[in-house]
């Protein structure tokens, strides 16, 4: 069965250019290229892709915010960000936000696809220029960044509210609200509720001004 891949870029000439290159593998169809990410999270449950290329940097909403939406609502697409930028903190904050694997857009056509092949499997794919910038510094303990969505669930929560009530707030499901407990808790080694309120009051959360790890 061939791999449904789906091109998201600002620059028409990148998008077109990745496409060709998919197009020449039998086992790659390219069902849409876009411009925007409020365009493939309009069509994402009708095309269905396996696989997103997406840039981080568009114009109006950025790629870590359509990542987000998608994940919530399509958590099983795999999301392979194509980008220019090299820094440590791009590629940590892309990987945090739920991307399966980061490619730098100087690669060699071939590498594209291996990442393809390889996130398909279920695996996390770094290209070499990525790896390297992920080297923490002298070997010190690194801990997952909160998303977004997870510092806004974890303000709610620690001002008491229920996992309904949360959903209701953000306009989500309570399903997507246990998920998001759930990985907070797992990023910031808490077990308890007890714990994320503690946390969010000695982090400052409560007053927005914390600084998430």
């Amino acid at each position: 069965m061939n791999t449904r891949v789906a091109i998201v870029d600002d620059h028409p000439m990148v998008a077109e250019g990745i496409r060709a290159i998919l197009e020449s593998f039998e086992d790659i169809e390219v069902v849409a290229t876009y411009s925007s990410g409020q365009e493939i999270i309009d069509n994402a449950a009708s095309l269905s892709p396996d696989v997103i290329l997406l840039d981080l940097n568009m114009p109006g909403m950025n790629g870590l915010t359509v990542m987000e939406i998608l994940l919530e609502t399509h958590p099983k697409m795999r999301i392979l960000v194509l980008s220019m930028h090299d820094s440590p903190e791009y590629i940590s904050t892309a990987l945090s936000h739920g991307a399966m694997g980061y490619v730098l857009k100087d690669v060699p056509t071939e590498e594209i696809k291996t990442a393809i092949d390889t996130v398909m499997t279920g695996q996390r794919y770094m290209c070499t220029g990525a790896k390297g910038s992920l080297v923490p510094d002298d070997g010190a303990e690194t801990r997952e960044a909160l998303t977004g969505r997870e510092q806004t669930v974890l303000l709610q929560l620690a001002k008491g509210r229920s996992n309904k009530e949360v959903a209701a707030a953000l306009d989500i499901s309570v399903r997507t609200v246990e998920t998001h407990r759930k990985n907070i808790k797992r990023k910031l080694g808490i077990s308890s509720t007890a714990g994320l309120t503690r946390y969010a009051m000695e982090h400052g959360v409560l007053q927005g001004t914390g600084a998430f790890l």
